[in-house]
């Protein structure tokens, strides 16, 4: 099959499209022959092996895995042993290792029935984004109706689907992107939207409830001005830093911090858990949330998208057609 792979860690540079063995479906295993493959912050970290923290799960000297990607939509071609959720030909998407390829193999539990009515390229740009948006809002935000709630990196793959589960859970949405993506965050239902080239959310003027900032560099005390007092800060990403952390020291400090203060700061690490795909899936098909895709590019064309995405000029998700 074809694949984009990389036996080391580097640029875009490292990655490399060529033929490889494909998978096959060992007992509790999917086979998917892969329509379409999302792209993700995520993506950048694991080609680069960047902050250093991360090659302890990853690899400490090269990559454990030779396939990039994670995200995919697409058909199941063969099932393994035990599999009883799903049959060759049924649609599916999710999120396992090894996505930037003509087929991929995972556990049953990783895959859910595509929505009904979106594309594979659609389908492919939700699974990481969405869940990482309703864990940051639902679980560790506890957003209710009503709130006061602040997105930060709002016109982003994360931020875009945060802006419309937080209405769905009936908060007042403040979006926070360049201006260039305001127009994008008030068609999916920002109330309010600030252009953070040209004004200071932090400057002490107006609070809010829960603050969910997806991929943000500003520091806690600043952050901490716009909370309310009794307020929910959500550190879910970060970009920057040193290589050794990266944003990754954000969370860490927040975590340290937030037994002494009133304010609740908490730090997100997202996992993908069927019950929160399948709760986005009824999400997608009743038409409360829809993906947002700037761009697809071919698989060949995987190093471009990733340079693309890391620009900071995609409006929502960028994706791969296979």
């Amino acid at each position: 099959m074809k694949a984009v792979i990389r036996d080391r860690y580097g640029s875009e540079d490292v990655l490399r499209c060529e033929d490889v063995p494909a998978p096959t479906a060992k007992d509790g295993e999917v086979l998917v022959r892969i329509h379409a493959a999302g792209v993700d912050q995520g993506v950048w970290h694991l080609m680069t092996g960047l902050p250093y923290l991360g090659r302890v799960a990853f690899g400490l000297r090269r990559p454990r895995g030779l396939v990039l990607g994670m995200d995919l939509a697409g058909r199941v071609e063969a099932v393994g042993v035990g599999v009883t959720r799903f049959r060759p030909g049924d649609e599916v998407f999710g999120s396992y290792a090894g996505a930037y390829a003509e087929y991929a193999c995972g556990p049953q539990e990783r895959f859910a029935p595509k929505p009904a009515g979106l594309t594979f390229e659609q389908a492919a740009a939700v699974p990481i984004s969405a869940v990482t948006a309703l864990q940051g809002l639902r679980g560790a935000g506890r957003v209710q109706p009503g709130q006061a709630v602040l997105v930060i990196g709002a016109g982003g793959g994360v931020g875009s689907f945060a802006v419309q589960l937080a209405k769905v859970f009936g908060a007042h949405v403040t979006a926070v992107c360049s201006g260039g993506k305001a127009d994008l965050v008030r068609s999916i239902g920002a109330d309010d939207v600030i252009d953070y080239t040209r004004l200071d959310i932090t400057d002490g003027g107006r609070r809010y409830d829960v603050i969910l900032d997806v991929a943000g560099n500003r520091p806690l005390r600043q952050l901490r001005r716009a909370l309310a007092p009794q307020g929910t800060l959500v550190v879910a990403g970060g970009e920057g830093g040193g290589p050794w952390l990266g944003g990754v020291d954000r969370q860490l400090r927040a975590q340290l911090l937030s037994p002494f203060v009133r304010q609740n700061l908490r730090a997100l690490m997202s996992r993908q858990r069927l019950d929160d795909l399948l709760l986005v899936r009824d999400l997608l098909e009743s038409g409360a949330i829809t993906p947002v895709v700037d761009r697809v590019y071919a698989l060949s064309e995987v190093p471009e998208a990733i340079r693309y995405l890391r620009s900071g000029h995609a409006r929502g998700k960028v994706v791969i057609a296979v």
